[in-house]
C-alpha cells in the first residue's frame, strides 16, 4: 500500500515539474518576434482585357498593400489608398479602381484601361406574387439570385444540353427563354 502512494506521489511530482517547465517555456517563448513574410496566399494575381483586346496584368501584395501593374510593357507599383469598398491603388503617374473585375486603369489624368463583366439583370415573377432577381455575370460565369429580397444566393454556370442551368452545394436554377426554376435540396421553390 505504502508502494502505491509512493508511487503515486512520484508521478505527480513528475507532472507537476513537467507543467512548470512547460509553463516556463510558454512564457520565454511569448517574447520572441518574429518575421512577417509574405506567403503565396497574400498575393493575388489577375489578368483582364479591355474591348480593343488590351491586357492588364495585376499582382496585389496583401502584406505591403501595393499593387504591381503591366500594361503594353510598361510596369508600375502603385500604394493602396484604403477604399471604402473595391480596390484603390496609385502612384504619380498611374490610378488603379476597382470592384470586382471592373477595373479602370487611368495614367496622368487620362483613362488608359477600361475592363467591365458583362452583366444582365432579371426579374421574373410567377401566379403567386414571388419575385425572383437575377444578376447574371456572362464574363465569370456566376448569377447572384434573391428570391422576395432575401438572401443571396451565388450559384455557378453548369454546361447545359440547351437554357441556363446554375448550381451550389444547395441550390439548383434552370431555365429556358423567359422561364425560370430555382431549386432548393432538390424542392422546386420558385417557378414561372
Amino acid at each position: 500500500m505504502t508502494s502505491k502512494f509512493l508511487t503515486i506521489a512520484m508521478v505527480i511530482s513528475v507532472l507537476l515539474t513537467a507543467c512548470k517547465q512547460g509553463s516556463k517555456e510558454e512564457k520565454t517563448g511569448s517574447t520572441k518576434t518574429e518575421q512577417v513574410t509574405a506567403t503565396p496566399n497574400d498575393i493575388a494575381t489577375q489578368s483582364l482585357a479591355d474591348k480593343e483586346g488590351n491586357k492588364l496584368a495585376m499582382s496585389f501584395d496583401n502584406v505591403k498593400d501595393i499593387a504591381t501593374i503591366t500594361i503594353n510593357g510598361e510596369t508600375a507599383e502603385l500604394v493602396s489608398q484604403k477604399p471604402a469598398s473595391g480596390i484603390w491603388y496609385k502612384n504619380d503617374h498611374y490610378e488603379l479602381r476597382g470592384k470586382g473585375n471592373d477595373i479602370q486603369l487611368v495614367k496622368d489624368g487620362k483613362v488608359i484601361f477600361e475592363h467591365q463583366d458583362d452583366k444582365v439583370e432579371i426579374e421574373v415573377k410567377n401566379d403567386r406574387g414571388d419575385v425572383l432577381n437575377m444578376t447574371f455575370n456572362n464574363t465569370d460565369g456566376t448569377v447572384k439570385t434573391y428570391l422576395n429580397g432575401g438572401e443571396q444566393i451565388d450559384l455557378v454556370a453548369q454546361k447545359a444540353a440547351s437554357g441556363i442551368w446554375y448550381k451550389n452545394d444547395d441550390y439548383e436554377l434552370s431555365g429556358k427563354g423567359d422561364k425560370y426554376e430555382l431549386l432548393k435540396d432538390g424542392k422546386t421553390v420558385f417557378k414561372n
